[in-house]
Formats: C-alpha cells, structure tokens, sequence
C-alpha cells in the first residue's frame, strides 16, 4: 500500500508490500508520485517488480567514476576512452541520479554535439561508453531494474567509407615536402604493407625477418597477431634503416607520423588525403594484382568481406582489362 507524505522539497511516496523491500521516492508534485506507486504496486502484483533502489539514489558521474576505474584499465586505448568520459562528467547529465535519465535526454545531448559540428563516428564512440556502462552496472553492480535508453537513440548516419586513392606522384610530393628522416621511410612501407599507423610505430626488429620475409604484428586492432608478407620493395626500405639501441624500427609515435603527414601535405599542395589512405590504396592495389578475398585478409588483418568493401574500390578500366 501507498503512502505520501508532504516534504519540503515535494512529496515523498513509500511503498510497503509483503514479501518485497519497501521502497520510496520523492517527486515534485503528488501527481506524480501516485503514478510512480500505481506503477509499482503493478509490478508487484504481477511478480516482475525488480528494486531501483540502487538507480534511485547513484548518479550517473559516481557510475562512470566507477567505470573510469574499474573498466577503462582494461580497454586497449584507456587514454582516449578516458577523455570521453571526463567530458561526459563536465555535462548538466552527470550530476542527475541514473533513473531519473530518460533516452530524451539524451537525445538532447546528442543534438548538442551534432550542432557543436562533432563527426557521427566521434558521437556514436562517445554515446557507445554510456550503452555500456548500462550495461555492466545491470549485470555486474546490482543495478538489476536499469533500462539502458541508449538502445532507443538513433545515432547519426555514418558517412560512407572514404574512396580517395593515392597516386605514386602523389606519395614523391609528400616525400619530397617533409624534414622527417623517418616518414619517407614509412610512407614507402606503408603503401607496400597496408599497415596501419600504429602498427608502423609499435614495429620492433625482433618482430621482422628479414629471410622469410615477414613482419608478426603484435596485439593489433582488432585485438588478433598476424604475420604481415613483405614486398622485395618493402625489404629495400627497411635495409634502408639505421638499427635503433631500443630495437625499435621507427623513432616516431602515431600520432607524429599524423602530424609530420599533415605538415608534408600542406607544403605539397596537397588536399583531401589522410595518411589512412595509404592502407586503403595499398589493399586496392593487391586486389589489383590479383589477390583473392582470403589472401588479402590475410595480409590487412581485416575478418569480413564487409570490412574490405569499404577499403577496396577497384578501378573500372582495371575490371574491364579483365572482362576481355
């Protein structure tokens, strides 16, 4: 039975029912507090009440600090997950208690960030912390009766997968417009490899063979090793290189490489070119030479047919050669 009481603050409505926790919320009007109870005693009578006492009374920045700590250490870039989160816990959201968040609100967040001029993939990342802090505080911390609106949320439609192919005259302007010693080095490697930056930079000695020809590419991406065939081209650059004292190939972080690329584009004239579009030409040009699916999944790491369509834009004239 229902019982409501007149506080300072609003009317608190207490729910006592044998054989289920008594449990209690304050809302601003009695209007609302009675529909609250109505809504549990249903629950109640029909055996599919689940306590919110936990959701009620945490909010949401006291969940994502827990995640931050618990969860983030786990993931494979915990610094940028991190900053995700620490900008979730600068919003007007973080302080309200985790129930009381609607998929509305939500929405409204990301209508912010759409009009702040933020990417759909850059949204779809931030909001996809949220689904699953949802998710692991339903099955991991007690929050047994927590919906997860995020699972109602459209997300901004993804745009489609760049086509922009790097020309050879292309790849010389950029060679020839940067003061790095090491990009030329790993542009060239890139484009014979299809590596991704990261796995460039993390490359050790210990990990190529120079005889068998291959780079063992550890704890890539997709979370998977793979062996990487190298090109008698791409053996000529890596003799190129002087041995480094901490077995390392290259001397530039990730994001070096980004800014050096940049920095060698804009001098060359150059626009619309990311140094991802080296991996996709690389894994366009090996289909081109007659590579199958499974040989070229092989070498790019990617598992899905799909996953190689949005690389792999092969040209008409090339297709027509083919057709006789």
């Amino acid at each position: 039975m229902a019982a409501f009481r007149k506080r300072s603050n609003g009317w608190q409505v207490r729910v006592r029912r044998k054989g289920y926790p008594e449990v209690n919320k304050t809302f601003p009007t009695r209007k609302e507090a009675e529909s609250w109870a109505r809504n549990i005693e249903s629950e109640m009578d029909r055996g599919v009440f689940v306590s919110r006492v936990e959701a009620d009374n945490t909010t949401l920045a006291e969940l994502l600090t827990r995640y931050l700590k618990e969860i983030t250490p786990q993931k494979k870039h915990p610094s940028i997950e991190t900053y995700r989160i620490k900008t979730w816990l600068k919003t007007s959201l973080a302080h309200r208690f985790i129930s009381n968040i609607r998929s509305a609100d939500y929405a409204a967040r990301r209508d912010e960030r759409i009009k702040d001029g933020m990417s759909p993939a850059s949204i779809k990342l931030e909001f996809a912390i949220i689904s699953h802090l949802y998710f692991v505080a339903r099955a991991e911390w007690g929050f047994d009766g927590l919906e997860n609106p995020i699972r109602y949320l459209r997300m901004p439609k993804l745009p489609k997968g760049r086509t922009r192919r790097v020309s050879d005259d292309e790849l010389r302007l950029v060679i020839q417009n940067t003061d790095s010693f090491d990009l030329p080095y790993i542009l060239k490697l890139a484009m014979e490899t299809g590596m991704r930056r990261g796995e460039i930079a993390k490359l050790s000695w210990k990990d190529v063979d120079m005889v068998k020809r291959t780079a063992h590419l550890i704890d890539t991406k997709n979370g998977d090793d793979r062996f990487v065939p190298l090109s008698l081209a791409a053996i000529s650059v890596l003799k190129s290189l002087p041995i480094r004292i901490n077995g390392s190939v290259f001397g530039m972080t990730p994001h070096a490489i980004t800014y050096a690329f940049i920095r060698a584009t804009k001098r060359a004239g150059l626009k619309d070119i990311h140094f991802h579009d080296l991996r996709h030409e690389a894994i366009t040009r090996l289909f081109e030479k007659g590579f199958n699916v499974m040989e070229v999944g092989c070498i790019s790491g990617h598992k899905t047919l799909q996953m190689l369509q949005r690389y792999t834009h092969l040209k008409a004239e090339e297709l027509a050669l083919k057709l006789g």
